[in-house]
């Protein structure tokens, strides 16, 4: 795959998500109980503490540098535990500001890409699932989307139906 490809279905996987959200109403995003006790608005803020990270990591690689620590405290080893801080640092973020940065980090990785050499090696592991190596490190690029599909998508789709039906 070339990089532009690779830019290109990121950007058309951003535009999906942006219309997925679009589609629910503005109220209900901050309504508990979607996935555990999250709202919407929480696992958007989940989502993008997890991309944050992996939009530090791949610029460092680009520049040669080693790993940056993670936004989180250097104790929190466990997904969990992880999870849990970026829920709590983003609990008294309205709606807007998680939106916007999640259109800024999502910016921020296209631009770090961008950057790359045209020749950087991406490797296609599922359809739609993006390994960029860079300086002999890889870096999921669609992990964003990927993990949200996985793991968060069925439980939104059950409570976008449950909702629905109320």
């Amino acid at each position: 795959m070339r990089k532009s490809e690779l830019l290109d279905r990121l950007q058309e996987k951003y535009q999906q998500w942006e219309t997925f959200l679009e589609e629910i109403d503005p109220a209900r995003m901050e309504q508990p109980d979607v996935n555990g006790n999250w709202s919407m608005r929480d696992i958007v803020a989940h989502l993008t503490g997890w991309h944050r990270h992996l939009v530090a990591r791949l610029e460092a690689a680009e520049r040669g540098q080693p790993e940056p620590p993670p936004p989180w405290p250097a104790h929190l080893q466990a997904d969990d535990e992880i999870n849990a801080w970026i829920y709590e640092s983003d609990r008294g973020r309205s709606l807007g500001e998680v939106l916007e940065d999640t259109q800024q980090v999502h910016q921020q990785l296209l631009t770090v890409l961008e950057r790359l050499p045209d020749d950087v090696q991406i490797e296609t592991v599922e359809p739609s699932y993006y390994l960029v190596w860079v300086n002999g490190q890889r870096f999921p690029a669609s992990e964003f989307f990927d993990h949200f599909h996985d793991d968060h998508e069925p439980d939104v789709r059950v409570w976008l139906e449950r909702e629905s039906k109320q």
